[in-house]
C-alpha cells in the first residue's frame, strides 16, 4: 500500500497518453535492464507510450528509480543536505537544477519579446520553485526522522515480548519521557487542509500555465493548417490554369503571370512562415509536456505528505492517550506496542516520499533541458 497513490497517479496520466499536449508522469525509464543510459527525447517517448492492460507500474517505477538520472539527484540532494549549513537557498538550487538558472537566463537573452518568450520565463520560474519545493519537502523528511528517533530507539531497545511489569521503574520512566517529548514536538508536515498550502498554490500555477500552453499551441496548429491549405489552393489554381489555357497565346501569358505572382508567395509561406511556426509548437509542445507531468508529479507528493501528516498526527493522539495517566504503566505498555506495529510502514512512506522528490526534481531537470535545447536549436537555424 505504500506506493498506491504513485501508482495510481502513474496509471491516471497513462490513461490520457492519446491526448496531443499530454505526457504521463513514468519518467526516464529505459528499454531494458541492463542500459540505464538516457536521454531527455528517450525518455519523453519512453513516457508516451500507449497504455494497455499488460502494462507493468511497478516495473516502471522500479526502472525510474534505477535511471542515471534519479540517481544523479539522489546523491546531489543527500550532499546538499548533508552541507547546507554552508549554503544559501540560491546555492543549493544551483546544485541541483540542470539546466540552472544562469544558464537559462543566457538561453533567453536573445530571445524575441513576446508570449512565448514571457512563458517560457514563468514555465522555468514554476520548474525552480517545484525543486525548492522538494528540497524543503527533503528538510522535513530529515526532521521527521529526527522526532521519531527516540521513539524508534526506544523499540530497539526493549524486547518484543516485553511486559513493564517485570521492567524495572528507570526503563518505564524512560518510555514515558521519551513519548511525552515526542507528543510536545509540532508535526513536520504540512497540514493539506492549510490555506497556506504550497501544492495547491503550485498546482494552480502550473494547471493555469497548461491552459494558455494549450491555447497558443491551438493557434499555431491552426495557422499552420490554414497556410498549408492556402498553399495547396494556390497550387491546384496553377494546375487548372496551365489545363483550361495551354492552348491559346493568351493563356500561357497569363499563365506565365500567375506564376511570376503567385510562385515567390508559393515559396514564402511553407519556408519562412511554416517552420517559424513550427519551430514555435515545438516550444510549446515541450513546455506542456513538461507542465503536465511536474503537475502530476506534485500531486502524487501532495497525496504522500498529507498521509505522512495524518500518520504523524495519529502517533501523537495515540502518545497523549497513553501519557494522560502520568508513568501508569498499562497505558504506556499499549502505546509501546501499537507504535511498533506503526513504525515499518511509517519508514516505508518517509522512503516513498523521499522517492518521489528526487524523481520529480529529475523530472523537472529533463523538462527544462528539452525546452533549453528548443530554444538553441531555434536560435541557431534563425543565425
Amino acid at each position: 500500500m505504500h506506493r498506491c497513490f504513485a501508482l495510481k497517479s502513474t496509471a491516471a496520466a497513462l490513461a490520457t497518453v492519446n491526448s496531443p499536449s499530454s505526457t504521463p508522469s513514468v519518467q526516464g525509464t529505459e528499454t531494458t535492464e541492463s542500459s540505464r543510459e538516457e536521454t531527455p527525447e528517450s525518455s519523453w517517448s519512453r513516457s508516451t507510450t500507449h497504455f494497455s492492460p499488460t502494462f507493468d507500474l511497478t516495473r516502471e517505477y522500479t526502472f525510474a528509480l534505477q535511471t542515471n538520472s534519479y540517481k544523479e539527484i539522489w546523491s546531489k540532494i543527500h550532499q546538499i543536505h548533508h552541507h547546507s549549513g554552508d549554503l544559501s537557498t540560491p546555492d543549493l538550487l544551483s546544485q541541483l537544477l540542470q539546466p540552472n538558472r544562469s544558464s537559462v537566463e543566457e538561453a533567453l537573452r536573445d530571445a524575441t519579446p513576446g508570449n512565448l518568450t514571457r512563458l517560457a520565463c514563468a514555465y522555468f520560474d514554476y520548474s525552480e520553485h517545484t525543486s525548492n519545493l522538494c528540497l524543503r519537502l527533503h528538510r522535513i523528511i530529515d526532521c521527521a526522522r529526527s522526532m521519531y528517533a527516540p521513539v524508534h530507539e526506544l523499540l530497539e531497545q526493549l524486547p518484543l515480548d516485553f511486559d513493564f511489569i517485570t521492567q524495572t521503574q528507570q526503563q518505564c520512566d524512560w518510555a514515558f519521557d521519551v513519548l511525552l517529548q515526542f507528543e510536545s514536538l509540532d508535526n513536520p508536515f504540512p497540514n493539506p487542509d492549510s490555506n497556506s498550502n504550497s501544492f495547491n498554490d503550485m498546482r494552480r500555477c502550473l494547471a493555469q500555465m497548461k491552459l494558455e500552453l494549450d491555447l497558443h499551441l491551438h493557434r499555431s496548429r491552426k495557422k499552420i493548417r490554414l497556410f498549408r491549405g492556402a498553399t495547396t489552393s494556390s497550387a491546384l489554381c496553377l494546375i487548372g490554369l496551365t489545363v483550361g489555357v495551354a492552348a491559346t497565346a493568351v493563356g500561357i501569358a497569363a499563365h506565365a503571370l500567375a506564376v511570376v505572382v503567385a510562385g515567390p508567395l508559393f515559396a514564402f509561406l511553407p519556408i519562412h512562415f511554416t517552420k517559424r511556426e513550427l519551430h514555435h509548437i515545438a516550444q510549446l509542445e515541450a513546455a506542456a509536456k513538461g507542465t503536465y507531468v511536474i503537475n502530476n508529479d506534485l500531486d502524487t507528493i501532495d497525496r504522500l505528505v498529507a498521509r505522512l501528516h495524518a500518520a504523524v498526527e495519529s502517533d501523537k493522539l495515540l502518545i497523549r492517550l497513553g501519557v494522560v495517566r502520568g508513568r501508569d504503566k498499562y497505558p504506556i505498555q499499549e502505546v509501546v506496542k501499537q507504535l511498533r506495529k506503526n513504525q515499518p510502514n511509517l519508514l516505508h512512506q518517509l522512503r516513498d516520499l523521499e522517492e518521489h522528490l528526487c524523481l520529480c526534481c529529475a523530472t523537472v531537470n529533463r523538462a527544462r533541458s528539452l525546452l533549453v535545447r528548443e530554444i538553441h536549436l531555434q536560435q541557431t537555424r534563425n543565425s
